[in-house]
């Protein structure tokens, strides 16, 4: 999820854990242990750009991780904060719950989690959450103003730290339900419509859980489009995009290049823009495509000649963004 969602979750989980014994300053420590796992990104700063794609997400949010960390903060926090009354097993408790659960949401999104790191390059992934949903965010950032605004010993702290949690933990269980409709739509609509697959998903659509991306594949690409839980009709609406492979040959066995493909999970495509080769994957939908069928993808990598990939992420996300994409992103939610 995105960094404002880790630091508010964690300050509401931070009170319900140890507000009574610290006060305010359990949400802050809250907060702090929520963005720990993200301490990852400075790995970008020695790293070449496809290394750091794997880098990030990997052992930093890994089991192994949590259970290394929580004991060495819960150790230094008892010797640092000697007048509370938390043993050093709370201590540990309160660092591994808030860790385990930011990597625990975070494998719900598209770009997965090394959760088995470094014993596995496995990426767990549900595709069930978009990293920023504002109906996610919403209750706990409330709650968290809140809280920083109520006085310690008020008795109403304890009712907002739960209503926090507890909203949004239910919006994400309506996010899973969603998730499971949409597969067994598209399920049954692959077998009604007779297409030809190898392998399929489905992830959300930027900034909420009702329209879904779907990209099935087969042999040689994709047939990919978007459904939405309000749509009357079970029929897919789908384009073909090929995989196109052989632009691919002259990189066989090129670092950067097999680094993409692990990324992927094999949901990829090659494509020339004018006289420069690109790899797209398609884990990340395309450019508000409920919108343009033709757009192209949100996550795209110029492999020849190279070009700037430093924010290969984030740099066709909301590309092309304006009043009319969204706009038509609301009307496709209502459905078809």
């Amino acid at each position: 999820m995105d960094s404002v969602t880790h630091i508010v979750l964690g300050a509401c989980i931070g009170e319900l854990i140890a507000g009574k014994r610290l006060g305010k300053k359990a949400m802050l420590l809250g907060a702090i242990a929520q963005s720990i796992p993200d301490v990852d990104f400075v790995a970008s700063f020695w790293m070449d750009t496809t290394s750091d794609l794997l880098a990030h997400r990997g052992f930093t949010h890994s089991i192994l991780f949590t259970l290394l960390l929580s004991p060495l903060l819960g150790f230094v926090s008892k010797k640092w904060q000697r007048k509370t009354n938390l043993s050093l097993w709370n201590w540990t408790m309160f660092w591994g719950i808030q860790i385990f659960i930011h990597i625990f949401i975070d494998s719900f999104n598209a770009y997965g989690t090394g959760w088995l790191e470094p014993f596995s390059h496995q990426r767990f992934t549900f595709n069930t959450l978009f990293v920023a949903d504002p109906l996610f965010i919403i209750w706990p950032l409330i709650s968290a103003v809140v809280l920083l605004v109520l006085k310690r010993n008020n008795a109403k702290r304890r009712g907002w730290a739960v209503a926090g949690v507890a909203c949004c933990s239910l919006y994400l269980v309506y996010c899973i339900y969603n998730k499971l409709h949409i597969d067994k739509v598209v399920s049954k609509a692959i077998e009604n419509q007779h297409i030809r697959n190898n392998k399929w998903f489905t992830t959300p659509s930027p900034l909420n859980c009702m329209l879904w991306f779907v990209v099935i594949e087969n042999d040689s690409g994709y047939h990919i489009g978007y459904h939405c839980v309000f749509d009357k009709k079970d029929k897919l609406e789908l384009r073909y995009v090929l995989r196109n492979d052989p632009l691919l040959k002259p990189l066989e066995g090129n670092k950067e290049l097999r680094d993409l493909k692990r990324f992927s999970r094999g949901y990829y495509t090659a494509e020339m823009w004018h006289d420069t080769l690109v790899f797209n994957d398609l884990c990340f939908e395309d450019m508000a495509g409920w919108q343009n069928p033709d757009a192209k993808f949100v996550f795209h990598y110029y492999l020849l000649p190279p070009g700037a990939n430093d924010i290969v992420v984030q740099r066709g996300r909301f590309a092309g963004w304006g009043n009319g994409a969204v706009l038509a992103l609301l009307q496709r939610i209502k459905g078809n």
